[in-house]
Order: structure tokens, then C-alpha cells, then sequence
């Protein structure tokens, strides 16, 4: 897999891989057996629906109107699970901006039409090739797009230093910790790992009063709680795309 370096505009450094073909058809894949069983769902209820309505023309509009969905299932699960579908679940990938930020509804929709000309018309050779022969892996729609797919098998990198376990259920607080740098994110947390261990409170309190200066947030958390909380804040937000 290819690397995809983004310099964001609070000059925090992202490293995404970048997912390859082989990753993405299996994903498609999975994707197209829900697909298949649904259909298969469908067409059972249609037949139950010739034992209660006996036109045809009926049956086959009830079965079409159940099906609808499934016309849209990518664009549905994209737009709902913020960037991915159920193989991308299972394949841990997502779509995300070229700036690496979640993509927004209107590069969803550029994708899905382009859908047509990327795998149904030509039989998905021309979403393979221009997979295979772009430098960002990004087929037609992705380029029109502005997005690429990335893997969240190894999360975002910003140091494995700075990098705090951030449950998928946690609520940030702070919304402006981006405005720290990756450079002073690795000092808070050297400086806040040392003073704990050594119960050092004057420094850990002094950590609190620069860091508040910066954000200002005028918090009411304890100092250990404060910094905590700045540094998950962080790694959400670096993390979570």
C-alpha cells in the first residue's frame, strides 16, 4: 500500500495508507453478496405477494419499491457510517477527503454516479485501471471526487508517542485542541507523564495553566483531568476521520 502524507492546517502531520485494488475488490465483493441477498429476500417476498394480490403489474411494482434501496446502497452506506460500507467495515477502510477530513455528501453523490462509468458500462475495467495506474489508487470517481480510500487497520499516525486510547463511543470536549501542534502534543504528554509518576503537582498544575493559555478553554477540571482530556481530545480528532 501506498503512504498519503496530509499537512493540515494546524500544521499537525497525518500518514494514511493508502488501500490498493486487491483490498478494495474484496470489499466489493462483500458488498455485492449483501446486495445479492437482498434480492434473494426480494424475490421471496414477491412470490409470497402472488398469494395476496393476483395482478402482476401489482407484484411487480411492490417488489420494485422494496428493491429501491438497494439501487443506492453505496451512496446510503457511505453517507451514513461517514465513509464506508459494510465490506469497508469488514476490510477496515474508509473514504475520506484528499485533506483527509470525512468526506461530505456532495463527494458521495460525485462518486456514486460515476459508479456507471467505473464498473457498470465497462464492466469495472476502467475503475481497475485507473486504480492500478493512479498515484493516490483512486479510480474515476474518486478523482472527480477529490477522495481516496484509506486503511484504519493502523490509525492515523501523528507519534506513538502522543497516541491515547480514545473508546469509539467518547465525546471530545474541547474543540479547538487541532491548534496545538504534533510537537506540542509529545511535550505535554512527556511533561505530564513525568510529573504524575514523580506526584509532582506544581508542575503538573504550571502544564495546565500554558496549555489552558493556548486553548483557552477556562475549564474547570482538576489538572490531571484537564490534561487527559486535552490529550484524548487531540487523538480523537487526529484519529477519527
Amino acid at each position: 500500500m501506498e503512504n498519503l502524507q496530509i499537512n493540515t492546517t494546524q500544521n499537525v502531520n497525518l500518514d494514511y495508507k493508502i488501500v490498493g485494488l486487491g483490498e478494495r475488490i474484496v470489499a466489493f465483493l462483500i458488498d455485492g453478496l449483501i446486495l445479492y441477498l437482498y434480492a434473494y429476500l426480494v424475490n421471496l417476498l414477491s412470490s409470497a405477494l402472488g398469494y395476496i394480490y393476483e395482478d402482476t403489474w401489482t407484484q411487480r411494482g411492490l417488489a420494485a419499491l422494496i428493491f429501491l434501496p438497494a439501487m443506492f446502497y453505496s451512496l446510503l452506506m457511505h453517507s451514513l457510517f461517514n465513509g464506508r460500507t459494510v465490506g469497508k467495515m469488514l476490510m477496515k477502510m474508509r473514504v475520506v477527503r484528499l485533506d483527509g477530513t470525512p468526506v461530505h455528501w456532495s463527494n458521495l453523490l460525485i462518486r456514486w454516479m460515476l459508479r456507471l462509468v467505473d464498473i457498470w458500462i465497462f464492466l469495472g475495467s476502467i475503475g481497475i485501471l485507473s486504480i492500478l495506474f493512479s498515484e493516490k489508487r483512486q479510480r474515476v470517481g474518486d478523482a472527480a471526487a477529490g477522495t481516496v480510500v484509506i486503511s484504519t487497520k493502523q490509525r492515523t499516525k501523528v507519534s506513538h508517542t502522543i497516541l491515547e486510547e480514545v473508546e469509539e463511543s467518547y465525546e471530545p470536549q474541547f474543540t479547538n485542541v487541532t491548534l496545538l501542534t504534533d510537537k506540542d502534543v509529545r511535550l505535554i504528554k512527556e511533561t505530564y507523564l513525568i510529573a504524575r509518576k514523580s506526584g509532582d503537582f506544581k508542575t503538573l498544575t504550571a502544564l495546565r495553566v500554558k496549555v489552558d493559555s493556548i486553548l483557552k478553554t477556562n475549564s474547570n477540571l482538576y489538572d490531571v483531568q484537564y490534561i487527559d482530556t486535552v490529550l484524548k481530545d487531540y487523538n480523537y480528532y487526529t484519529q477519527k476521520m
